[in-house]
């Protein structure tokens, strides 16, 4: 490849480089992962006679999104070894993202949960037709599917998901006020104040990945989540503070302990009330939550 061809061949990454990153991570759920995926396709990229390419992006998507089944189908294996519950690497991002309110939803904690529970190729189907509205032949190019097929498995992940989503998306505005309610809660430990923010049937997942303390299976109520957190800050001789960041595109608290950061806590909302919680302890998914530069995902 000449030097000029590689030039050509790294402006159109580079253009395309958000877009294939919030592609691999809404099909994997790990950044890291999906920095790996990237360079995968990069490499390919690279490879790729330019001249034979009607449409970069979409080639670009097909092999961003072939790398990335290859390695979700591998991922699969070692989430079943997990120590305790997993959840999805927390993103810092940028105001563009929390704007685009269909974006900001399938990167929500809630919603890459609900992913989880799709097979390989329906996540990848649902991620590219739902979010990124990419075509059925580009689809079924990308899946080595046939369009027909790929418009049956999109009809099956969808209803999937739909019997799973929130029944309404809460504003940022409605999660933040919840927030604040939640965090003001915990930092004068009165118990009815919790209870008053969190719904009856709430939900918490939190994830140590085996190396921070968690509890390994769901809290499910809000007396129990109740008795879980104070019975834990007790404990804790630590200092631990709460500060409002905006994490995978809607408002969450970002757990700083005597200054450094021990976790990050997103939450579901609906009807004013917090429904789940979803606070990830394991440093190895909170190296893009310390990064200075919120990620800009389109």
């Amino acid at each position: 490849m000449t030097d000029h061809t590689t030039d050509l061949a790294t402006e159109a990454f580079v253009a395309h480089r958000n877009l294939l990153f919030t592609v691999a991570y809404e099909m994997l759920g790990s950044a890291a992962d999906a920095e790996d995926v990237l360079q995968e396709t990069w490499l390919r990229w690279v490879r790729a006679d330019l001249g034979q390419v009607s449409d970069q992006r979409a080639y670009l998507v097909r092999i961003t999104t072939r790398q990335a089944l290859n390695r979700l189908r591998t991922m699969k294996r070692r989430r079943e070894a997990y120590v305790g519950q997993w959840l999805p690497e927390p993103l810092i991002t940028s105001p563009d993202v929390a704007e685009d309110m269909e974006l900001a939803e399938s990167m929500s904690m809630a919603m890459m949960l609900v992913l989880e529970s799709l097979s390989p190729t329906e996540r990848a189907v649902f991620v590219l037709r739902e979010v990124f509205e990419v075509d059925y032949d580009e689809i079924a190019e990308a899946v080595g599917k046939t369009p027909a097929a790929v418009r049956q498995i999109a009809h099956r992940a969808r209803g999937h998901v739909d019997a799973r989503r929130p029944r309404r998306t809460a504003s940022p505005r409605e999660t933040r006020t919840a927030l604040e309610s939640f965090q003001r809660a915990i930092e004068t430990g009165n118990p009815q104040d919790l209870l008053d923010v969190l719904a009856p049937d709430v939900v918490l997942l939190s994830d140590g990945g085996g190396v921070k303390r968690a509890a390994l299976r769901p809290i499910i109520g809000a007396e129990k989540i109740v008795r879980f957190y104070l019975g834990s800050s007790a404990k804790v001789e630590a200092t631990i503070t709460w500060e409002p960041t905006v994490v995978n595109g809607s408002p969450a608290l970002a757990v700083h302990r005597d200054g450094e950061l021990d976790g990050v806590m997103a939450v579901r909302v609906e009807g004013a009330r917090i429904t789940g919680l979803y606070f990830v302890r394991n440093p190895e998914k909170l190296s893009h939550v310390t990064s200075e530069t919120p990620l800009t995902l389109r």
